[in-house]
């Protein structure tokens, strides 16, 4: 997966938009205003920060040693950073998602509702 993959598969996500809040080099995605997502563009290797359940999170950095580890500038408990050369292009996709759910699932219920009638 390349940035512009990335950068597509977040925006076909419901209530998903893409901003530059911090600098013109980090783009951020976030659903219904809250952030899931973000990648520093001039990153090399190409890097990506998900959200990440704290549990699996420790698994996925043991099982992809170099290529998932603590969020770059991040709760290094709760945001992986990923290397996105070095993964599967399925993996990403699970873990872009995952991320995504997680925000969601945090939302109010009123967010959710709003969500749902996007």
């Amino acid at each position: 997966m390349n940035i512009e993959e990335f950068r597509e598969y977040c925006l076909i996500k419901k209530g998903v938009t893409e901003e530059f809040p911090f600098d013109e080099q980090t783009l951020v995605f976030k659903v219904l205003g809250k952030l899931f997502a973000l990648s520093g563009l001039e990153r090399k290797p190409p890097q990506i920060n998900l959200k990440c359940d704290p549990e699996r999170s420790i698994q996925l950095r043991e099982d992809y040693d170099g290529a998932i580890y603590g969020g770059y500038h991040m709760n290094k408990k709760l945001w992986n950073t990923l290397e996105i050369n070095n993964l599967p292009h399925q993996l990403i996709c699970e873990l872009i998602d995952h991320s995504y759910d997680l925000v969601v699932d945090s939302m109010p219920k009123k967010l959710k509702e709003a969500l749902q009638n996007l």
